[in-house]
């Protein structure tokens, strides 16, 4: 698998530029002596400079010291939103397709009550009346209509696993359901949800910068990459320093987490065709 994800370049260049993203996200300010809430009131819509790397906004503040700021937030929120949504499906789907009859019904039936329920709506009415909360209830309340096409799906899968002779004689020998799913439903899904769980990260992101976009996202003094999007898109035509830095990064983080997911999904599907070839040996 290592070596079919290695020969896949798109996914190592996404790797690459996801690592950079992290090393500029977390490293970026002790890079600049600027805080990204300090203004410089000497500074006023400063394009980029030796002083200010990527400008300044209008009240002075380091456009520079925003942005790796905001990068960090986004990062952090899309990864515990993928986390956390992808736990919350695999438990689910893999109780409701292994236990069968009333559980599964009953599971189901949530997951279609989600399904039905319009999501964005629902976190821009809740998040409002979370602020007190901080983001860390804005992640919750992003996971928690973030999972339900990935439990039915793994619901299917564990529907199939099951009846496999391994299930079937763990099952004989009187091991515990919950330790069959654990040990042997789950680990037989995981590459799906590795997979899921990478274009999970990006979708996250864009979801938490579109609702931070319209304010129901990160809150001020904090920023994230919505938030900057937000505060500049108005101002982008005359200063865009303000909106392109923040919108290139996360177009970049966007399109390296698709390659990072398309290449996971090539070698860890056996039946692939993005194995390498291996060298024939010449015959004496």
């Amino acid at each position: 698998m290592l070596a079919r994800l290695l020969a896949a370049r798109g996914a190592v260049a996404g790797a690459v530029a996801v690592l950079l993203l992290f090393v500029l996200a977390f490293g970026g300010p002790y890079l600049t002596p600027w805080h990204y809430a300090t203004p410089d009131f000497s500074a006023l819509h400063q394009p980029p400079s030796a002083e200010h790397w990527f400008g300044t906004n209008g009240v002075g503040q380091d456009v520079f010291a925003q942005t790796v700021r905001g990068l960090q937030k986004s990062l952090v929120i899309g990864l515990l939103v993928a986390l956390f949504s992808t736990v919350l499906a695999s438990v689910v789907g893999a109780c409701a397709g292994y236990f069968g009859g009333w559980t599964d019904r009953a599971l189901m039936f949530l997951v279609d009550l989600m399904l039905v329920f319009p999501s964005f709506l629902i976190i821009t009415i809740v998040s409002a009346r979370l602020k007190s909360a901080g983001w860390i209830a804005f992640v919750l309340l992003l996971a928690l209509f973030n999972w339900m096409i990935t439990a039915r799906v793994v619901r299917s899968m564990t529907i199939s696993l099951r009846e496999r002779d391994f299930v079937r004689a763990a099952r004989f020998m009187g091991v515990r359901p919950l330790r069959i799913i654990s040990r042997h439903i789950l680990p037989n899904v995981a590459s799906f949800l590795i997979i899921d769980a990478t274009i999970a990260v990006g979708g996250a992101v864009m979801s938490e910068t579109a609702l931070s976009y319209f304010g129901f996202g990160v809150k001020a003094p904090d920023v994230s990459l919505g938030t900057l999007l937000a505060a500049g898109t108005s101002e982008a035509p005359v200063f865009p320093w303000l909106f392109y830095f923040a919108a290139g990064l996360l177009v970049l983080f966007v399109l390296a987490v698709n390659l990072i997911g398309d290449g996971l999904r090539d070698a860890l599907d056996p039946t692939s065709g993005a194995a390498p070839r291996r060298s024939r040996r010449k015959r004496p």
